[in-house]
């Protein structure tokens, strides 16, 4: 037995463990990763207006790549840190979990709480500059190679100034250039910022962001003085409205501020989004829970006073009065607590009774003053009231169904009835289904092959969705119900695994499996039991020259996985390659050391046997998963609707717009 002591414990200092580990920090090291940089310094010029100092930040994308993000705030302190002992800004952008944020007299109300967003920056960037004006003067920082300090401090320890400006004149510059050897790309997407930038302006009455692009010469200012009001008359500008402008409400209750603005529209469903500390929210929480409770009380009261409900009559229900909403709910907490898979939900208490009592008074205040919109309001309710009792017989008959839906002929169960420790991989055809169900762990792996793409929900109606027979076995295989009957707790398997070939093909079946989650039991999503099987690419035979370290071992030692160096002997290697990037840093790794003799590609699962399926892709000691997650409950809506939804102009114009960006296989 191998010894097991101190020496084999790894300690990493500063930012290594974000170099390391980029994912925990920022998601992934792919596009989303990419704008997340920009994000976290965005941040703080966004909390420096949250606490009143700010109200100016210019975002720029450079001809060279890297990205400067300049806010008026008071700039960041640059005195000599109390416990550090070197300049706080430097402690600012090299230490984890260091920040004003975790002072409440500094910042009453933050998004960022983890002081880990401009260090994060530092970690992955192949260059950092800070520039600070404070107190007339002007500072200058720079690091390179993932957080290393250049500039040299004075003989007192402290950050040289580098000239003066007016007192008044104050604020922090950062510009980084994201590391090339940690993403998978490092070209910023203008849309995608633009998109950001517009929803902050939403959520920051009264703030100006000014985004610049060297690259294409566009340049565009964002200010909503309307806040969420106008966000939401944006979320609906291609709806048809019940009402002419949105119903806007704000209020305070103790150290809370509540904004909630809303629009009725002429749709089948609701959309609520909210925001905690301009956090979006995605999945609710007690703020949304408070919306929900005083709009459906106060709507059941007015129904019964203008006579739509009669004694006799049950209240209706919250669906029905929430039914064709477009809602932003949006509240500043001194103490937020987030609860959940994603950390994206909200659990304080307090929060559910601030945000029904300020509505519930104002609302009632503004119906008082418009009777017409309150009784347009209510008898699209009735009318959803109506529709979904005729409706449910429908439906009821289909989800009885249920119980008969033999998935024996098509579901290979595991033996497991423990559903923690139980998966099932949801696969395309029989071919690909059979090599699964030869490779899996019976014990704890489940398969279920797809006969042909299941049905685009976004276009069908709820009747037809549940009489699809790809989608009965689905629901009928899971356990866990549907829609008012959906009990997550039921569920037979804590993880369902998407597994289709690498192609357009498998690309859509992905698309649709996933606008059904989403749709019909997005709880899936949100508590993180959605997951994308990802086979490698590349299965690549190559050799090694006599005395040198295996690449790929050389590689982990350099992050700190081993604590000895291996030498490896010369010979014919194997390793597979999951894309095209790690492909090509594969290449760079084994230039000068050996050479590749041989690469296969595998378009799809039914190329790989039963052997290699397992210690690729089934394996959960070696596999990679991805899990299905929602970071932007906006954004989200807006491309399922676009991509899968009925209207063809809007979908060409996003399909063309973003086809630059594809990954294309000829």
């Amino acid at each position: 037995m191998s010894s097991y002591d101190g020496s084999q414990i790894v300690v990493l200092e500063g930012l290594e463990p974000v170099r390391l580990r980029p994912g925990m920090y920022i998601g992934s090291t792919g596009t989303r990763g990419l704008h997340h940089l920009i994000w976290e310094i965005l941040d703080n010029g966004i909390d420096e207006h949250l606490a009143g100092y700010c109200n100016k930040i210019e975002v720029t994308l450079h001809k060279d790549g890297s990205v400067t993000v300049k806010d008026n705030g008071r700039g960041v302190p640059v005195d000599k840190h109390p416990v550090k002992k070197i300049p706080t800004e430097r402690v600012v952008y090299t230490v984890l979990h260091a920040g004003g944020k975790f002072n409440s007299n500094v910042y009453k109300v933050s998004g960022g709480l983890h002081g880990v967003g401009a260090s994060v920056v530092n970690a992955l960037s192949k260059k950092l500059s800070v520039e600070i004006r404070r107190g007339g003067l002007i500072y200058n920082d720079e690091f390179k190679d993932g957080g290393k300090p250049v500039t040299k401090l004075d003989s007192k320890g402290e950050l040289p100034s580098t000239g003066k400006c007016a007192k008044n004149d104050t604020g922090t510059k950062v510009t980084f250039y994201p590391d090339a050897e940690i993403f998978e790309t490092v070209e910023f997407k203008a849309e995608t910022v633009k998109k950001r930038l517009k929803e902050i302006a939403f959520l920051n009455k009264g703030l100006t962001i000014e985004f610049s692009d060297e690259r294409s010469g566009e340049r565009k200012t964002y200010c909503e003085e309307d806040g969420i009001k106008s966000f939401v008359s944006y979320l609906t500008r291609d709806m048809t409205k019940l009402h002419p402008e949105p119903i806007y409400i704000e209020g305070t209750s103790g150290d809370i501020e509540i904004e909630v603005a809303l629009q009725y529209t002429n749709n089948y469903s609701e959309q609520i989004n909210s925001y905690c500390n301009r956090i979006n929210v995605v999945e609710g929480g007690t703020l949304v829970t408070g919306f929900k409770s005083g709009l459906t009380r106060v709507m059941n009261q007015y129904a019964r006073e203008l006579g739509m409900l009669k004694d006799k009559d049950e209240n209706l229900d919250g669906k029905d009065i929430r039914n064709g909403i477009v809602a932003i709910v949006s509240i500043k907490h001194p103490d937020p607590q987030f609860e959940g898979q994603t950390k994206t939900k909200l659990g304080n208490t307090d929060a559910k009774q601030a945000v029904e009592e300020v509505f519930s008074l104002e609302v009632t205040h503004y119906f008082d003053r418009n009777v017409e919109v309150l009784k347009k309001i209510l008898e699209n309710a009735l009318k959803s009231y109506q529709a979904r009792k005729a409706s449910d017989k429908a439906r009821n008959a289909v989800l009885k169904q249920l119980n008969d839906v033999d998935t024996k002929s098509k579901l290979a169960s595991c033996s497991s009835k423990k559903p923690e420790e139980c998966e099932v991989y949801i696969v395309e055809g029989d071919s690909a289904g059979g090599t699964v169900k030869t490779a899996r762990n019976r014990r704890t792996q489940a398969v279920l092959p797809l006969r042909g793409k299941i049905l685009n929900v976004e276009k069908a109606t709820l009747e037809k969705i549940l009489s699809n027979a790809e989608i009965k076995t689905m629901i009928a295989s899971f356990g866990c119900g549907i829609g008012d009957e959906f009990d997550i707790n039921k569920l037979r398997y804590h993880k369902i695994i998407i597994l289709t070939d690498a192609d357009v093909d498998g690309a859509h079946i992905s698309t649709l499996l996933l606008t059904f989650f989403y749709r019909f039991m997005p709880e899936l999503i949100m508590e993180g039991k959605v997951f994308r099987g990802l086979p490698p690419l590349y299965k690549v035979e190559y050799e090694i020259k006599g005395g040198e370290a295996d690449s790929a071992d050389a590689s982990a030692e350099k992050n700190g996985k081993k604590t000895a160096k291996k030498k490896k002997e010369s010979g014919k290697k194997s390793r597979y390659i999951m894309d095209d990037f790690e492909l090509e840093k594969f290449r760079k790794e084994i230039n000068g050391k050996g050479k590749i003799l041989a690469m296969q590609r595998y378009k799809g699962l039914g190329e790989m046997d039963a052997e290699q399926l397992w210690e690729t892709t089934l394996d959960p000691e070696q596999r990679v998963l991805a899990q299905v997650t929602i970071s932007d409950a906006v954004e989200a809506d807006e491309i399922t609707n676009l991509l899968m939804g009925s209207a063809v102009p809007p979908r060409r114009e996003f399909i063309m717009t973003e086809a630059r960006y594809a990954n294309i296989d000829l």
